[in-house]
């Protein structure tokens, strides 16, 4: 009976550390997020995105296709890459990280609605992520 008592104490005792032990962490696969590409099948020019989030906020907080028309998109896109440009012409005062490239946007070149529609949300989600502000008043706009 004595044998039978240490036995179950001993066998608690086992089963109180194996119930406490961790569990083992399997390795989640990260999900990268796709590049979103800008391009113009009838133009010969593209623009890839690579932020990440962009295309969260596209597809979340971004207003829908057709909210804004075109023209619309177009003169804000033309003052943001304005703004933009300067900026990324002047690393020393703006972060390189941030403004790497200069944007050809040229007023002259009809790009059509979708490419219109991403660039102007990629300049509001870049201005919130960044907390920066390319003017006309839209960075404290929820979109």
């Amino acid at each position: 009976m004595k044998l039978l008592k240490h036995f179950l104490i001993l066998f608690s005792i086992v089963m109180f550390f194996w119930a406490c032990g961790s569990t083992s962490v399997k390795n989640k696969s990260i999900e990268k997020e796709e590049p979103v590409v800008i391009a113009n099948d009838s133009l010969e020019y593209q623009i890839i995105i690579i932020d990440l989030g962009f295309t969260s906020y596209l597809n979340s907080i971004a207003k829908p296709v057709g909210f804004y028309s075109q023209e619309y998109m177009e003169s804000k896109n033309r003052f943001f890459v304005t703004t933009w440009n300067m900026r990324a012409q002047n690393p020393n005062r703006y972060n390189p990280n941030i403004y790497e490239n200069v944007i050809d946007y040229q007023p002259s070149i009809d790009y059509g609605y979708d490419v219109n529609y991403k660039l102007f949300n990629y300049f509001l989600f870049a201005q919130r992520k960044y907390k920066m502000n390319l003017g006309n008043g839209l960075r404290n706009r929820i979109n």
